[in-house]
């Protein structure tokens, strides 16, 4: 095997996958986005999961990426832990589709059909008419398939390539030894792994198999092995990518690594127990580029009939690895929102009301959280937020459905009215849900730039902070509890709040000026403390409500607060006092 063979094989290994790249990132523009709208349909039964995994594969011819996309849907709460399973599972079938487009290369005959239909035929034509496509015709649409005709020419050509590379290696006696190694099933299955786990793809792994296969030398004893090491080999691919990512993230991507590494090593048992015991009479024969193909394929497929009866097994043994305390686990459930008890309103306006208490509290978690970042960044700490605020959004598109389609029902002004407040409460708390990921955002923008906050700056933030959490804890529990009075606390803390970050502020803009401070960290200061005077102003907003509410008057929340500040009862005032002492006193300490 001279320079020649290596540098062909080389080049053939690079348009190989190459060209498997381009096509299916064709293939998955053509779909217009629909591959991730397909898989959160995914709602029924495993088989039907299976299904879709499979052919979400085979038009992206990556089951590494069909994972990465269960693992970002998991993430953001879109797709359950359970429904991806079947997912994952068909992911498996539909990466073999690459194998069994390059058996074809195994066509031979004299005839000009036969001929025509060869890939060292078509494929230089396929590549140059999709070149003329994509470079010349300006329609998006057919560019994306001159895209995939390009990919899917020069992936054969590439194929070719590598067939000439190999060819040399027919003859020797080192590579023969090498092969006949490979039916030491252990090392077979390493080999497989290794490879995959360098290019990342099985399906270039099995096809560089089927370019070997033209040596002649490849058997079944040595190719099942390498076979199902390429199946290990590509779960490894997502697990790289879950970093920062939800426990159920983490959960989906050990879901494909337990499935292969499961899947292959029953399968390899099971061989290799009828190989021992019954004996297979092709062990030693030679395979072909079809044969691979369907020794691939079959694995998939056998694989995945393994684990369909149990596939709940796989979910269970991901949450024993990644395991969620009681807490998590009812913080990040969805609430039940039954239409049934429409017949019941004041049942169904209960029901709802806990989901908005639910809500609430995910929003004021947020905030507890992203604030913190700001002096430290943590990438688990961005992930749960992230998460939650996927959820939060979905409870109010959720709740607000539930709640409009409950004003078709009969009721009465008083269950009308509470309705109507319900659905300006939804709007509040998912605000503030907002304001916490604009902070979050913030703290990542601190991080990229390479800056922090002086010393007197996140002294300064510590205060706010407190501040912040107690107005969150005093509105969130005055929302659950239908506390009047405390509701009524609610109002003097904001306008300290108010003060605290008009002071802030203007210390900060000193600090800018005198040069103590860099327009980076200083213009994201700035933006932290409009996000917190928004935070506490729907606190505001939600408490007055609840005190107009009961109060029996339909005031809205803008006259009832300055109703408030313009006649201040008592209780008022010692609560702004108290406040006052809490926080503006420290901040004037610090800046004595």
């Amino acid at each position: 095997m001279d320079i020649t063979h290596i540098t062909s094989l080389l080049g053939g290994i690079a348009l190989f996958l190459y060209g498997m790249s381009i096509m299916g990132a064709g293939l998955e523009k053509l779909a217009g986005g629909k591959m991730q709208g397909v898989l959160q349909k995914l709602t029924s039964s495993t088989l039907k999961a299976v299904i879709f995994g499979t052919l979400i594969t085979g038009v992206i011819q990556s089951s590494a990426g069909t994972v990465v996309i269960c693992v970002g849907l998991v993430n953001s709460g879109i797709m359950t832990l359970t429904q991806s399973v079947g997912v994952i599972m068909g992911a498996n079938i539909g990466t073999t589709v690459t194998g069994q487009l390059i058996r074809m290369a195994d066509i031979s005959g004299d005839s000009l059909w036969l001929t025509l239909i060869q890939p060292k035929t078509f494929a230089p034509v396929v590549a140059f008419v999709g070149c003329v496509f994509y470079v010349f015709i300006r329609n998006a649409k057919k560019k994306n398939i001159g895209q995939i005709m390009l990919g899917f020419g020069i992936l054969f050509t590439g194929m070719s390539l590598m067939d000439t590379g190999v060819s040399p290696l027919r003859e020797s006696a080192a590579f023969q030894e090498l092969f006949v190694s490979m039916t030491n099933p252990i090392l077979g299955v390493l080999v497989g792994v290794v490879v995959t786990v360098i290019i990342q793809s099985s399906s270039a792994s099995v096809g560089i198999l089927q370019a070997l296969s033209s040596t002649g030398l490849v058997t079944f004893g040595s190719a099942i092995p390498i076979i199902l090491g390429a199946h290990i080999g590509t779960a490894f691919t997502p697990l790289l990518t879950i970093g920062g990512s939800s426990k159920d993230g983490k959960r989906t991507a050990l879901i494909h690594l337990y499935f292969n590494i499961i899947g292959s090593v029953i399968l390899l048992a099971a061989v290799y127990l009828v190989r021992y015991t019954i004996g297979i009479p092709m062990w030693s024969d030679v395979m072909n580029k079809s044969s691979i193909a369907n020794i691939h394929t079959l694995s998939s497929v056998a694989a995945m009939l393994l684990f369909l009866p149990c596939s709940s097994v796989l979910s269970k043994l991901a949450m024993l690895t990644v395991p969620d305390s009681k807490e998590e686990e009812q913080e990040l459930s969805m609430p039940v929102l039954d239409e049934r008890l429409f017949k019941s309103p004041a049942v169904a306006l209960q029901q709802a009301k806990n989901a908005v208490v639910k809500m609430s509290r995910r929003a004021a978690r947020n905030v507890t959280l992203a604030t913190p970042l700001l002096l430290k960044m943590d990438a688990d700490t961005v992930s749960a937020i992230n998460v939650r605020e996927n959820l939060i959004d979905r409870m109010e598109v959720e709740i607000s459905n539930y709640l409009i389609k409950m004003t078709d029902q009969e009721l009465n002004d008083d269950e009308s009215h509470e309705v109507t407040e319900l659905l300006n409460f939804v709007t509040e708390y998912e605000r503030i849900g907002d304001y916490a990921v604009n902070i979050m955002e913030k703290a990542q923008e601190l991080e990229e730039k390479e800056a922090s906050f002086s010393e007197t700056a996140k002294n300064e933030l510590g205060i706010l902070d407190a501040a912040l959490e107690n107005i969150l804890t005093l509105t969130v529990d005055a929302f659950e509890n239908e506390d009047v009075r405390m509701a009524r606390q609610v109002e003097p803390l904001e306008e300290i709040i108010d003060i605290l970050v008009e002071r802030l502020r203007d210390q900060h803009i000193k600090r800018l000026k005198d040069g103590a401070c860099s327009i980076d960290t200083g213009v994201v200061f700035l933006d932290v403390l409009n996000n917190a005077e928004r935070i506490s102003d729907h606190c505001s907003n939600v408490a007055a409500r609840l005190v107009g509410m009961e109060a029996g008057e339909d005031y809205d929340s803008h006259t009832l607060k300055n109703m408030m500040h313009h006649n201040p009862s008592k209780d008022y005032m010692l609560n702004y006092e108290q406040c006052r002492k809490n926080y503006l006193v420290p901040l004037e300490e610090m800046e004595a």
